[in-house]
């Protein structure tokens, strides 16, 4: 999305927002790490309050991909850290979306990738591996599908059903 805002993409494609192959999540994220713009195939995660299966993915090569969890919009405990950000961000994926917390903020921010998250939290997350992969996932008011794409910016979040020439 080279020089090409959210915003731009949704008045260039009001077509595609009527029918809802364009959407735009509601703005309740906060913007976390060093890269503000970014975009890329989602990778749809299902968890709440436990970060395994969030881990185990990062360590995988990320190549380009934007990995999307539905922590439940839970505020009790963060389920992304600095840690596996940092291997995120050298394993190339583009970026995280968590509906939940993460923590470790400065290191997170000290990282080239895209975080966005509802807050941070200083208490760590469970450890039982209990989730759901690559599961359609609904947050911020859409429902977002493995293999969609997602633009983000400091304007905001737009998922496509198809990848965007812009």
């Amino acid at each position: 999305m080279a020089l090409v805002t959210t915003a731009e993409v949704c008045d260039a494609n009001p077509q595609l927002i009527v029918s809802g192959e364009l959407r735009a999540l509601q703005p309740v994220f906060q913007i976390y790490g060093r890269r503000q713009v970014f975009s890329g195939p989602v990778v749809t995660l299902k968890v709440f309050e436990d970060n395994v299966l969030i881990r185990g993915f990062l360590e995988e090569k990320g190549n380009g991909r934007v990995l999307v969890v539905d922590g439940g919009g839970s505020l009790r405990c963060a389920i992304l850290g600095g840690n596996p950000v940092v291997q995120a961000q050298n394993n190339g994926w583009a970026g995280i979306v968590v509906n939940g917390c993460v923590r470790d903020v400065d290191e997170i921010n000290s990282c080239d990738i895209g975080v966005r998250a509802l807050a941070s939290h200083p208490v760590k997350a469970n450890k039982k591996g209990v989730g759901e992969k690559h599961v359609p996932v609904a947050f911020a008011g859409t429902r977002i599908w493995d293999g969609e794409y997602l633009y983000a910016d400091t304007d905001g979040i737009l998922i496509s059903k198809t990848e965007l020439s812009v």
